[in-house]
C-alpha cells in the first residue's frame, strides 16, 4: 500500500498530531509492505521540510500561491499528488487544517473517507479502523471501498512516530499555480493564543466552564492556573459562544480532541459533547459547586465548591511551593 501523510505545520515546525499520523501510516505500511511518502505544502521554513524527512520521504510543493492555507489550492495540489504518485492511503491528523482541507481533497478524488479514527486492526486482509459517533457514545468499526482511501487519525490515539536517526530524501513538486483554483483568499488571522502551548499538545490542560463569568476572569484563574502547572488553557463551548473564550480553546465535539496526562475542569458541568473531546485524558479533575454534575461521573478526582474560591487557594499554594 502506497500511503501519503499530509503534513502540518506551523511554519516552524510540524505539529505533532502529524507525527501521530505518521505512526499509524507507518503501521499500516509494515502490515501491508507498503510504503510511506509525506506531502508538506505551503512556504515554510527549511527547518520545516528538514524535520518532515525524519520520518519518511518528503514531497516538497512550495509556491507562492500555496503561501497561505487556503481549501481549494491546497485541496487541489494534495488530489494531483495522489493521482500522479498513485497513492492508495491518504492520512492526515484530525484538526481543523485536515476538517477544511482533506475533506474537500476527498471529494476531488472521489474516494472513500473516515475521519477522527482512534485505532485500526487487519482483519482477513482488510484494514477496520474504530471511530467515534454520536459525540462518542457508541465506537464504530469501518472499511473502506474505493480508491484512493482517506483517513484522518485523532493524534490522542497514537503516540507520535519517532523520528529515523538520518533524513530520508526530499524531492521538489512542480506546482502549476496559474492552474490552481482562486476562489478562496485568506483575510486575517484572528488569534488570542500567546505563550502557552496548544491544548491538543500540552500535556497539562486546564479548562475553565460556564462558572467563569468574563475574559478577566478566565485568564487570571484557568490561565494563571495553567501557567503554574505549565500547561495549556482550554474552554468550554458556552464560554466561546459568550464571547468569554476564543474558537481556538474550545475542546470538544465541535472543537478539539484533547488526551493529556491531566485535565483540569474548572466550572464545567460535562456535557456529552463536551465530555467526547477530553474522555481519553489520563487522569481528570473536576472542580464544581453542584454535586450532581456528569463531570464527577467520569473524573478520577473530584472537588465541590466554587471555582472562584477554590482555584485561587490552588494557586496560592502552588506559588508556595
Amino acid at each position: 500500500m502506497h500511503i501519503l501523510v499530509i503534513v502540518e505545520h506551523d511554519g516552524s515546525v510540524v505539529r505533532g498530531g502529524s507525527k501521530s499520523a505518521f505512526r499509524f501510516a507507518d503501521a499500516v505500511a509494515k502490515q501491508t509492505n507498503g510504503r510511506v511518502e509525506c506531502l508538506v505544502l505551503g512556504r515554510p521554513a527549511e527547518a520545516v521540510v528538514q524535520e518532515a524527512a525524519r520520518y519518511a520521504p518528503v514531497l516538497s510543493a512550495q509556491d507562492e500561491a500555496l503561501a497561505d492555507p487556503v481549501a481549494d489550492r491546497y485541496a487541489r495540489v494534495i488530489a494531483d499528488v495522489a493521482t500522479d504518485r498513485r497513492i492508495d492511503l491518504i492520512v492526515a491528523a484530525a484538526t481543523t487544517f485536515a476538517k477544511d482541507i482533506v475533506g474537500r481533497a476527498a471529494g476531488l478524488l472521489g474516494g472513500a473517507m473516515a475521519g477522527d479514527v482512534t485505532g485500526h486492526e487487519f482483519r482477513d486482509g482488510r484494514l477496520l479502523m474504530r471511530r467515534p459517533m454520536f459525540a462518542g457514545a457508541v465506537s464504530a468499526t469501518v472499511t473502506l471501498h474505493g480508491w484512493p482511501q482517506i483517513v484522518t487519525i485523532r493524534p490522542s490515539a497514537y503516540e507520535p512516530a519517532e523520528p529515523a536517526p538520518a533524513a530520508y530524501e526530499i524531492r521538489p513538486v512542480e506546482v502549476d499555480a496559474a492552474s490552481l483554483p482562486n476562489h478562496i483568499r485568506l483575510e486575517r488571522v484572528e488569534s488570542r493564543s500567546g505563550h502557552r502551548p496548544d491544548v491538543t499538545e500540552a500535556r497539562v490542560v486546564v479548562s475553565g466552564g460556564r462558572a467563569f463569568r468574563s475574559a478577566e476572569d478566565f485568564e487570571r484563574l484557568v490561565g494563571g492556573l495553567a501557567d503554574r502547572l505549565g500547561g495549556a488553557a482550554g474552554s468550554s463551548r458556552a464560554l466561546v459562544d459568550a464571547g468569554i473564550t476564543p474558537n481556538e480553546l474550545q475542546v470538544g465535539q465541535t472543537g478539539k480532541i484533547v488526551a493529556p496526562e491531566l485535565y483540569l475542569a474548572l466550572g464545567i458541568s460535562g456535557a456529552i459533547q463536551h465530555l467526547a473531546g477530553m474522555m481519553n485524558s489520563k487522569v481528570i479533575v473536576a472542580i464544581n459547586k453542584e454535586h450532581e454534575a456528569p463531570i464527577f461521573e467520569v473524573a478520577d478526582y473530584g472537588l465541590i465548591g466554587d471555582v472562584y474560591e477554590l482555584v485561587p487557594q490552588l494557586i496560592e499554594k502552588l506559588d508556595a511551593d
